[in-house]
């Protein structure tokens, strides 16, 4: 006789495979609808350029004419998308003033590694590991350009900074360096990009503890009295002691930092270090020049070191990006905001400038910046007359934009505006509403500070239909405009449900989605914890100690909410698990699904704003971007740009495509209600498709007893057309399972239901 039978929605992997009757217990690119399992659509890459670095922001906006952009904010560089084309925005590093810094500069090459070249600075640079660098006006005189090196190799080229040596030092790579040559001439200039962060997070054994760029205020710094060789000995004559031009403040033994090599000694003799110990706490031994910059580590790890501790966290490089109108307004996670006006006329090859003046003001002047093509154009960059305690705060932990008020809000910021080391990471700092950058709260404005209480740190924060939601690491609280004297109130609305991950939070329609240390959250007015079928799998499974690398995404075509998520092991996200709020009262745990395929591993995600598609980013650790170009340095890695919900396979920047495989797997039915002591025979089955491109194959598994998991018997696959009516088939046993999957290329489907054929067969023996 025919049975028919019943799934509902939805993954369960909080059950056994038999106990979690009537449900799907796995999948992988699949997605329900409407109550039925369907393979998700495809993507295609929106450009042939791959971004470099890994990307941690999108935000799209139009401006007054029509014109879409999307910024895209990673790891490296800030970035726009216009027109199926991508220009780099990236702000240059400012000082105190706001002027553009610019260095006098010679370059000598590495007399061990062919192509390393050091840039030597007439003042100090202020750069870090990993920072990006243009050079300009470059002039090499002949002992240069003998061994190989060109002007044009420098000139509007961008470089990764791979270490500081010294506070006035720092080496690149050369693609064509030939041979050892030292150099004393004039260079030219050195426009270094804004520090945005590390490509990860790391927490506990990883790299260094304290602010970005592995530094402590007031830590005891001094210069290396002679160089260092990249072994156990100093080339001043010890092999177990490091002479410095002083030691004054040093303790009498310790850790220092020289570069990214951490060196233990166990007592100091005049100006010499004694007992020293070479690479340190994993670190590696390095070349470090005569009067290299050496700092007491002693209570603390320098950015590049591994740390002794599993309590610091060093999150990774992240971007805010929201727009006032035409202007964008990007900020760096513990550090400035920046605007980019993309009303002028050269918006595309002007870069984003420091915040401290309203958009319009004429009060700017003229600097070069590079515009990623090879050619330095003018700017509008501040002229220095400005004082930013005035402005902006320098450092917040994020920032967002009131949509109605039109008060921009720091999050995490500083008590004293312009005063880094004041920041707090639980303090709220918003301007006067239509002001960019009046904070001083007076009698005749609306600008106001609030410090909230439950927690150690600031989160992450969304623009909700009649609130500002706000979480620390611990609560939720909603932020409403009130109007005068006080402007927004704020009510702490949840505790016990912080969030993972700045990016970890989605909102539609009046409701907040977001996912914990411990669990997901839904907030309507009140905070709800979600039943999740696939909550225990999911825990086990992700990296709670990179959270800030968690992204959601909502896909509103298909009422989704998906988190994507680093697993225990991985340094990037590779997994991902999704909600369907739409389908979800069907069934007591909700309608919840996963994947683990590799192909669909996303950084950002932008829903159906001004495109009709979602637009996302996928990153490869192991790939190299190709925009902007960095000469000489590999490494970074690559993000792919992709639009989602395209065709049934993944588009690649070359064009070609690569086979999107996809499965789900149901429950173990019983072949009958009673199943104590019958066997049942199933002698064919009746696959019904409501969507069916190309081929598809159902594999069937039977198996005599619940646990027999490992015994089961696997029929073999059975090829399903649209024209399969019927499939014939002898399997013999007490349970059953099914699996439907996908191989090959512009393959879809849809399942609808299914029926066997079944008939008793013989008692248990």
């Amino acid at each position: 006789m025919l049975t028919e039978i019943q799934f509902a929605p939805g993954i369960d992997k909080q059950d056994t495979s038999v106990g979690a009757a009537g449900r799907w217990v796995d999948s992988d690119l699949a997605r329900f609808r409407y109550g039925l399992p369907e393979k998700i659509g495809g993507w295609s890459s929106l450009i042939t350029d791959t971004i470099q670095g890994v990307a941690r922001a999108q935000h799209s906006f139009v401006d007054k004419d029509g014109n879409r952009y999307v910024a895209i904010g990673t790891d490296k560089f800030l970035i726009i998308f216009f027109e199926g084309q991508l220009f780099d925005i990236t702000p240059f590093i400012t000082n105190n003033a706001g002027a553009q810094t610019t260095f006098v500069s010679t370059l000598a090459t590495d007399s061990t590694t062919a192509k390393t070249c050091t840039v030597t600075t007439a003042t100090a640079h202020g750069l870090i590991d990993g920072d990006m660098v243009v050079f300009d006006n470059v002039a090499l005189d002949a002992s240069l350009t003998a061994v190989g090196l060109t002007n044009a190799e420098f000139e509007d080229k961008l470089y990764q900074v791979l270490t500081v040596p010294t506070s006035t030092t720092f080496t690149i790579e050369s693609v064509n360096q030939a041979s050892a040559v030292v150099a004393t001439n004039t260079f030219g200039t050195t426009q270094p990009y804004v520090s945005i962060g590390p490509s990860e997070q790391t927490y506990g054994y990883g790299f260094g503890s304290g602010a970005w760029g592995g530094t402590v205020t007031g830590a005891v710094q001094n210069d290396l009295d002679g160089a260092l060789a990249a072994d156990t000995a100093g080339n001043n004559g010890s092999a177990t002691q490091i002479r410095l031009t002083s030691t004054t403040g040093f303790p009498t033994s310790g850790t220092i930092a020289i570069g990214n090599e951490l060196i233990t000694y166990t007592s100091i003799v005049g100006n010499e270090l004694t007992g020293i110990t070479r690479e340190t706490n994993g670190t590696s031994t390095a070349i470090h020049a005569d009067e290299a910059i050496v700092t007491n580590a002693t209570s603390y790890n320098g950015w590049g070191a591994a740390v002794n501790a599993g309590t610091i966290v060093l999150e990774p490089g992240l971007w805010s990006l929201s727009n006032w109108g035409d202007v964008l307004v990007a900020s760096v996670a513990n550090g400035k905001t920046f605007t980019w006006d993309s009303s002028i006329a050269a918006r595309l090859t002007t870069r984003a400038s420091m915040q401290t003046l309203s958009p319009g003001s004429t009060d700017i002047d003229t600097s070069e910046y590079w515009t990623g093509i090879g050619t330095l154009t003018s700017a509008n960059t501040l002229d220095g007359d400005e004082d930013e305690a005035v402005g902006n705060p320098t450092a917040s932990r994020m920032t967002l934009i009131s949509p109605t008020t039109r008060h921009i809000i720091h999050l995490g910021t500083e008590t004293t505006i312009g005063d880094p080391t004041t920041q707090d990471d639980m303090f709220v700092r918003f301007s006067t509403g239509e002001q960019l950058n009046q904070y001083t709260p007076l009698a005749t404005n609306a600008a106001g500070t609030q410090r909230l209480q439950d927690g150690t740190k600031i989160v992450g924060a969304l623009i909700a239909k009649e609130n500002i939601l706000i979480w620390t690491n611990n609560a939720l609280y909603t932020m409403k405009f009130v109007g005068a004297p006080f402007t927004f109130g704020f009510e702490q609305v949840g505790t016990n449900c912080g969030l993972i991950g700045k990016n970890a939070a989605v909102e539609i329609d009046g409701v907040a989605y977001w996912m914990s240390n411990n669990g997901f959250f839904a907030f309507d007015g009140t905070v709800n914890s979600l039943p999740c079928s696939v909550e225990d799998y999911v825990f086990d499974d992700v990296d709670t100690t990179k959270g800030q690398q968690i992204c959601a995404g909502l896909n509103n075509l298909f009422t989704e909410v998906t988190w994507w998520y680093p697993s225990q092991g991985s340094d990037f996200n590779n997994r991902s698990v999704a909600y369907n709020y739409g389908e979800a009262k069907q069934p007591p745990l909700g309608t919840w699904y996963t994947n683990t395929n590799t192909n669909f591993n996303r950084t950002t995600w932008m829903d159906t704003l001004i495109y009709p598609q979602p637009y996302a980013t996928a990153f490869d650790s192991t790939g190299t971007g190709t925009f902007p170009v960095v000469q000489g340095q590999s490494g970074l890695g690559k993000t792919t740009y992709y639009a989602q919900e395209t065709g049934t396979d993944q588009v690649n920047p070359d064009g070609g495509s690569t086979i999107l495989t996809s499965f789900i797997q149901s429950f173990s039915f019983s072949l009958q209600a009673d199943q104590s002591e019958v066997f049942l025979a199933m002698r064919r089955f009746l696959p019904n498709f409501k969507v069916l491109t190309g081929n598809n194959i159902i594999t069937l598994s039977v198996k005599d007893f619940p646990a027999q998991d490992d015994l089961q018997t696997t029929l073999s696959p059975f090829t399903i057309t649209s024209n399969t009516l019927k499939v014939d088939t002898r399997a013999r046993g007490r349970y059953a399972n099914l699996k439907i999957q996908n191989t090959g290329a512009g393959e879809s489907w849809r399942f609808g239901t299914f029926q066997v054929d079944i008939q008793p067969d013989g008692r248990r023996g």
